[in-house]
Order: C-alpha cells, then sequence, then structure tokens
C-alpha cells in the first residue's frame, strides 16, 4: 500500500486525518519506494495507492506505469474527488475501491464540507463503471453522519448506476479527529442490500 499525501475534503470520519495536508514531515521520495519494489519482485504481486486522495497527486499517472514497469498490477483507493484525474489514470488500474459516501446531494456536502463534491463523486462513479475496470464500491456508515434512510436512497442510486460489487463498512473511531460517537449496528436491510447488489459485503466495526 502506497498512502500518498493530501486530501481536499474534511470529511468527519476520516481515519487517516494526518494525510489531509498537502505537506507533511516525514513523506518518502517516490524514487525510494520505487527501490523497495524493484527488491520486493516476485515477492508482491500488486501496488495499491491509496490516500489522502491518490488523484490529488500530478505525479500519480507516472507512478502507477513505473511499477506497471515493475511488473505490479495496480490498485487505486478513491473517492471521486477529481473526475478528469480519476478518468486519466483508469487504463492504468487493474481494480479501484470506490468510497461513496452519502447521496448525491447535499447529503456529500454535509459529511465533506466541500460544496459541489456529490456532483464531482456521481461524475467519477459513472466513468469508473463506464471503464469496465474490476471495481468495488463502499461506504463508511454510522446514523450520526448518515441516516438510514439516506444510506438506503445512496445504495438505490448505486444499483441504478449498475454497481456490481457493494461493501457497507461500520465506522471504527480509531485515529478518527472530527467524529467520536461510539460505534451502532448498521441500520440496513441486509437482505434488501444482497438482492440490489451481485455482490454484497457487511464489515463490521
Amino acid at each position: 500500500m502506497v498512502y500518498c499525501q493530501g486530501c481536499p475534503w474534511g470529511c468527519c470520519y476520516c481515519h487517516n486525518p494526518q494525510l489531509q495536508p498537502g505537506e507533511a514531515a516525514g513523506a518518502i521520495a517516490w524514487s525510494e519506494v520505487l527501490d523497495f519494489l524493484r527488491r520486493r519482485r516476485g515477492l508482491l504481486d500488486a501496488v495499491v495507492f491509496s490516500g489522502g486522495e491518490p488523484t490529488a497527486q500530478p505525479g500519480l499517472a507516472q507512478a502507477m506505469r513505473d511499477a506497471r514497469a515493475l511488473g505490479y498490477r495496480i490498485g487505486l483507493h478513491s473517492a471521486g474527488i477529481y473526475p478528469r484525474r480519476l478518468t486519466e489514470v483508469l487504463p492504468l488500474v487493474d481494480w479501484v475501491g470506490f468510497d461513496a459516501k452519502a447521496p448525491f446531494d447535499a447529503a456529500y456536502e454535509r459529511i465533506t464540507g466541500v460544496r459541489g463534491s456529490g456532483a464531482a463523486a456521481l461524475q467519477s462513479a459513472r466513468a469508473l463503471l463506464a471503464s469496465g475496470v474490476d471495481c468495488e464500491f463502499r461506504t463508511t456508515w454510522h446514523a450520526g453522519f448518515l441516516a438510514p434512510e439516506e444510506l438506503d436512497r445512496l445504495t438505490r442510486t448505486l444499483q441504478e448506476l449498475g454497481v456490481r460489487r457493494y461493501a457497507l463498512q461500520e465506522f471504527r473511531a480509531g485515529a478518527c479527529l472530527g467524529f467520536r460517537s461510539e460505534g451502532a449496528s448498521v441500520a440496513a436491510d441486509v437482505d434488501v442490500l444482497l438482492r440490489r447488489f451481485g455482490e454484497f459485503t457487511l464489515r463490521s466495526a
């Protein structure tokens, strides 16, 4: 896993808040990462770019090409913040884990703190699904920031978009700085979600 620094969204439940600033002490140069990957050829199969938001990195596409040249498969974790940048790297990836946070309306802005975030995420989701790249959509849930009816509305929208693989993740506080509520069992009808998606996974806290 390669964790990329920087994310312009300030989600209340972010579990990697130290990666939100664009710069931070202790960053590792990509050349050092490449040296590590060269030494691990034959032992590792894939490189997953996570974050933060990897598409915030202008050098992401080249980094993916570098890793591919060493024989690695490429994975990407993204919230779809930058639709154009995501579209540009989709031909370079083998798998994408897409964070779908809420219905693609004002609810998104409530969680991310950024106006227009829902529209950007929806555009990215459509681009990902149209690309044919293997992917999983997933949502982190707690009633404190996403009401059960909003979760139902989101999953119905994802079904209509053509999402086949979906995971629901119960909120875990961990290193989260912006949301400290105790965990709660997912208030969702699992049978309904099983019918909506070809593959459904419930990840407990």
